[in-house]
């Protein structure tokens, strides 16, 4: 019976064209990869610096292994809580200029943690309706009053923030770049609303930590906002190249976090080669010359292919990050076109609802630090015989 019921679902999202199937990559997570056994240009993954195959951090996560073993053995309260742990945490706060950080094993994880452990039945969180999905799954979890406002529409948040209520405490929270449209928050007039209303802010950095901001620290950095953000939260599973979550703010917040995120105490703590290993990704990013660097031919690269994209007539949305989504609408064309450019030696996966609302399936292009302009102009023009 209830295989039956699962064909019959599936089979009527292979008739909307919004069936799922796992691709494998049997490559290093660079700018080519091979992808079901053929070789293409990767414009689909996060690693946006060209970090997840780097020599530095591969060597540094086999000398870990070689001192601590792989795995931690147990939650970070029992027996997992080791030297690279707090190693890395100490150098995020650092990039970070947080008072605190702790690490969480991924970015899902602490958003499931952070937001329950802090929020319940008797507050209320105002969210944007493109934050990701474990935003939305934390905040459910919560059990507080939750309310999605439409995206980076300033006006509609301030009504919510202005109507009475019996709540203890209000959340705002947001992406700072939202990963299916690549657009950034509005962050200075959160923070502004924010002040006015009486109420907590928390940012999601997953796609802005290591991208934006003089040291890589975000967008938070980039518009000098440290002082004004509750939480700030973030991955290392993207610029890093690695795995795992954190979440930086005052000393109090650790502490909160350490005795009631569920996410982090009964879990196994992160492998210790893993935390070395995102502990050199991140000194990496904070290095003025080698991060400095990474980060501006990041930004030509993006620049080159929207521009170039917009030239011929393509819909980039609101795009002004390394994310650039192409607007196709239909599920089933967004589908065939990424076939076509795979077929080209350009691996690009189509994006469809649920990820993204009901039509606006689109191509999501992510340019990576690590492309060469040769390597963009192919793409731009395969993008064009597409037409």
């Amino acid at each position: 019976m209830i295989t039956q019921w699962m064909m019959a679902d599936i089979e009527q999202l292979r008739d909307q064209g919004l069936y799922r199937r796992l691709r494998v990559m049997s490559s290093p997570q660079g700018r080519e990869v091979i992808v079901d056994g053929k070789r293409a240009l990767n414009f689909c993954s996060n690693n946006y610096l060209g970090l997840a195959d780097d020599p530095h951090i591969v060597d540094a996560a086999a000398g870990a292994m070689r001192e601590y073993g792989f795995g931690a053995g147990a939650s970070r309260l029992v027996s997992g809580h080791m030297p690279p742990h707090q190693e890395l945490e100490a150098d995020i706060a650092k990039l970070k200029s947080a008072s605190s950080c702790l690490v969480f094993n991924s970015g899902y994880a602490a958003n499931c943690g952070i937001i329950p452990a802090l929020y319940g039945r008797r507050d209320i969180i105002f969210s944007d309706k493109l934050n990701h999905a474990s935003i939305v799954d934390g905040a459910m979890l919560s059990r507080a009053e939750f309310k999605r406002y439409p995206h980076a529409d300033m006006q509609a948040l301030e009504e919510g923030l202005k109507k009475e209520g019996p709540y203890r405490r209000r959340l705002i929270v947001t992406d700072s770049v939202f990963s299916m449209d690549g657009d950034r928050a509005p962050l200075g007039e959160i923070v502004a609303l924010a002040r006015r209303y009486d109420a907590a802010v928390m940012v999601d950095e997953a796609h802005g930590f290591g991208v934006l901001g003089p040291h890589g620290g975000g967008l938070i950095e980039e518009l000098d906002l440290g002082k004004h953000i509750d939480i700030q939260m973030g991955t290392l599973s993207k610029a890093a190249g690695c795995a795992g979550g954190y979440v930086c703010g005052a000393e109090a917040l650790k502490m909160s976090l350490v005795n009631y995120a569920r996410s982090f105490i009964y879990t196994t703590a992160m492998p210790p080669a893993l935390a070395v290993a995102a502990r050199c990704a991140v000194r990496m990013i904070h290095d003025a010359h080698y991060g400095g660097q990474r980060r501006r031919t990041l930004k030509e690269n993006a620049d080159y292919v929207r521009q170039g994209l917009k030239a011929m007539g393509w819909d980039t949305m609101h795009s002004s990050t390394c994310i650039i989504p192409i607007l196709i609408k239909d599920p089933g064309a967004a589908m065939a076109m990424s076939d076509q450019l795979l077929e080209k030696g350009i691996f690009i996966q189509a994006i469809r609802p649920p990820t993204v609302p009901k039509d606006s399936a689109r191509l999501r292009i992510t340019v990576m630090a690590t492309h060469t302009r040769s390597e963009l102009d192919h793409l731009l023009s395969s993008m064009k015989s597409l037409g």
